[in-house]
């Protein structure tokens, strides 16, 4: 029960953080859509991921 407690947490935060970050990329246009993969690989491997994903839009689009 604990666990699970921890794995709801940790996807919460990851999309509150996703979503902050599209509060603030919104005016350079480099906003990252909130789907069930940004948020699995955000919660799975952490906030350093976010700076990869955004690297990834700039880099093919």
């Amino acid at each position: 029960m604990k666990k699970i407690a921890v794995v709801l947490k940790k996807i919460i935060l990851s999309a509150f953080i996703l979503y902050g970050y599209n509060l603030i990329a919104v005016k350079f246009n480099l906003t990252i859509p909130i789907n069930i993969i940004t948020v699995s690989s955000v919660s799975i491997l952490g906030f350093p991921i976010l700076f990869v994903l955004v690297l990834l839009k700039v880099l093919m689009f």
